[in-house]
């Protein structure tokens, strides 16, 4: 096996009971990727004001490290100012075949105020452990709702049409133009509104994907803070 294998391997079983594996090679985070981009420059202009640098164009895409595509129930942090984000996940496969999912970009909200390239690089990006068929669910994507809840009473923090979020198919043109729609890509759809009346600092989160005729899918996983460091 060449070197590169060191890179993740997630597993995925689709509606048919089959299992799908991809060796992500890169792993890119859609940022500010709302539909209406109007919405989206209010957003930008309310985070501003927290002190989130803006971005120079919209919708955005960040590079992170592939390691960063998790499967995994627990999220280890460094401090209580970190949360999730209810998210869609393009993933293409080792043979090729185009991917949908839930995923949960974790951030970390003290670094993002330094820079949201920084922050996605902090935490681990989410993913669940099933997939639909992208290519199943493409010409319904306003009736697939994307949720996410915190805490042990999952209490609902997000909750839109996936269709709120520029399509997966605007992504793959994205892809298509940068050379990068091939096996072992993973594409994570930023994010839609967060109930501000809800602690989005919880112990727990999770998302999930539901269709009307494909089910759900959802992950869910605890926030673990690290031992303080010695310094």
């Amino acid at each position: 096996m060449s070197h590169h294998h060191s890179n993740p391997t997630l597993t995925f079983e689709l509606p048919d009971g089959s299992v799908s594996t991809v060796t992500v090679e890169r792993l890119l985070n859609a940022g500010y990727a709302g539909k209406n981009q109007e919405e989206v420059r209010a957003h930008i202009d309310e985070l501003a004001e927290l002190g989130v640098p803006a971005p120079a164009t919209t919708p955005t895409l960040y590079p992170v490290s592939p390691y960063l595509a998790q499967q995994t129930d627990r999220v280890s942090v460094q401090h209580g100012r970190t949360s999730g984000e209810a998210e869609w996940a393009l993933v293409i496969d080792d043979e090729g075949r185009e991917l949908l999912t839930a995923a949960c970009d974790h951030t970390d909200r003290q670094l993002e105020t330094h820079g949201v390239a920084w922050s996605k690089n902090a935490s681990p990006d989410v993913l669940a452990r099933k997939a639909w068929l992208y290519s199943d669910v493409a010409d319904r994507m306003d009736r697939v709702i994307l949720s996410g809840w915190v805490g042990a009473e999952r209490t609902p923090i997000q909750s839109a049409p996936a269709a709120a979020l520029l399509e997966p198919s605007y992504w793959l043109d994205v892809l298509e133009q940068r050379g990068e729609r091939r096996p072992g890509t993973v594409l994570i759809s930023g994010t839609i509104t967060m109930d501000g009346s809800v602690d989005q600092f919880a112990d727990r989160w999770g998302v999930a994907l539901e269709d009307p005729e494909l089910g759900r899918i959802e992950l869910e996983y605890d926030v673990v803070r690290m031992a303080d460091p010695i310094h």
